[in-house]
């Protein structure tokens, strides 16, 4: 039950998700494949002066009802809600709820999980509160007596990254390895190819990964319209999202959580767990280029996708299907063309691939989970989503992107890809799973 490299095989055993179309894998699932659209006006807060006035938003969302333990999770916000609501399923989904004999000290978890929603707001009027006329200055007793006041000091502390992290180990009792990483648009799918390594490498039975993020607040859309990276189509926000279009301006900001149980194939094994999917592959690179922009010829995300061809052990001929980044900026979809042309020659133009960020936006940290959970349910249907919008392609994204309409196909073997600002490049391979044992069966 190891890899030609000698490494624990690692399946994926359980799938969650909380997503701008709904928290439930099925149903969620078909919307995608139908082409459903998740922008609207954003209603977070008032965006209306903003030069982007809408984004994919999850809506109220509560996950007290799949929770174990709520006492310990009051005060939450968005992103830690999210987090343990997909957690909370994946984990159900698994089966593991009813496993014997988990060792809770080799349970593990992996996030790529982002910054609290910032409380402006409150954080002004308390310093307005708290302001002496007399003394021209904030008086810090009245400024915190205001603070109380008005401020969530819960809710607050979960401007640090690792807040959901501490409150899945809480939920489910995980006691070994806890790691978050805030990698950008890439920290999921990072946060899941580690999480691979500590289970290839033994160190762990099980592992909860993926990520959680929200950035549509004031900060968060204010940070990217002064990028130009964001889509201003402001009049059609339902087909605003137009990755690989020649009329595409930007990507549409969303949020949620995706989240995957990984084990090795020995410890699914024997609970009797039901393989989804298996880890096949990981890359991880570096672009060393600029903070916001992609090196024009693709070098890193090319090195993340070989990396992960030669980390499986597969030619560029085995891969079926590319879930890729494809955010609908300019540079990225042009460049990441380039990048697959690079690693996979001819056989580029063979490939079916789609952009899901098309229907629910780029949910950041969380974009690389959500996108690989599709993968893992492309090879259970054998169908692949669209890319929606795709009406006017740009020459320059020439290759097979599923344009506007699901497709039935024969997929063994799909691609993620996730690309960050900072220079950032991850890519995971997911495959069919396939029994060595009933193969070697009489």
């Amino acid at each position: 039950m190891r890899d030609a490299h000698g490494r624990h095989r690692v399946v994926i055993t359980g799938i969650g998700w909380v997503t701008p179309l709904g928290d439930e894998i099925d149903p969620v699932w078909q919307r995608m494949l139908a082409g459903a659209s998740a922008m609207r006006p954003t209603a977070h807060f008032d965006a209306s002066t903003f030069p982007t006035t809408f984004s994919a938003q999850v809506g109220e969302y509560d996950p007290k009802p799949r929770l174990r333990h709520v006492e310990c999770h009051e005060g939450i916000g968005r992103n830690t809600a999210y987090a343990l609501g997909a957690a909370a399923a994946a984990w159900r989904s698994s089966g593991i709820d009813s496993a014997k004999g988990v060792d809770h000290e080799r349970l593990g978890i992996y996030l790529g999980s982002g910054e609290g929603v910032i409380d402006f707001d409150n954080y002004f009027a308390s310093n307005l509160d708290g302001w002496d006329d007399e003394a021209g200055a904030v008086d810090t007793v009245a400024w915190a007596a205001a603070a109380g006041r008005r401020m969530q000091v819960v809710r607050e502390a979960e401007q640090e990254p690792n807040m959901p992290l501490a409150h899945l180990a809480m939920e489910f009792d995980a006691f070994g390895p806890a790691y978050n990483c805030l990698t950008a648009c890439a920290a999921s799918t990072q946060a899941i190819g580690e999480a691979t390594e500590l289970l290839r490498a033994g160190v762990v039975d099980v592992m909860i990964g993926g990520g959680a993020h929200t950035m549509i607040h004031p900060l968060g859309v204010t940070g990217f319209n002064r990028l130009t990276a964001l889509s201003t189509r402001n009049d059609e926000c339902t087909t605003s999202s137009r990755p690989f279009s020649i009329d595409r301006d930007g990507f549409v900001l969303g949020e949620g959580a995706g989240m995957l149980i990984l084990e090795t194939l020995e410890h699914a094994r024997a609970r009797g767990a039901t393989m989804l999917a298996e880890v096949a592959g990981y890359g991880s690179s570096a672009d060393a280029y600029r903070i916001t922009d992609i090196h024009p010829e693709g070098r890193g995300p090319a090195a993340a996708m070989q990396q992960a061809l030669d980390d499986a052990g597969l030619e560029v001929g085995d891969i079926d299907y590319i879930s890729a980044h494809g955010t609908g900026t300019k540079e990225n979809d042009s460049i990441e063309t380039k990048a697959v042309k690079r690693v996979f020659g001819d056989h580029a133009r063979r490939l079916a691939i789609s952009s899901v960020k098309s229907m629910v936006g780029h949910l950041i940290a969380a974009a690389g989970a959500v996108e690989l959970i599709t993968c893992v349910l492309a090879l259970r249907d054998q169908r692949v989503p669209p890319t929606i919008n795709l009406n006017q392609p740009d020459p320059e994204c020439d290759l097979d992107y599923v344009p506007n309409v699901a497709r039935d196909m024969s997929v063994s073997v799909a691609l993620s890809n996730s690309f960050g600002f900072g220079g950032q490049n991850d890519t995971l391979i997911v495959k069919r799973f396939e029994d060595p044992q009933r193969q070697a069966a009489p």
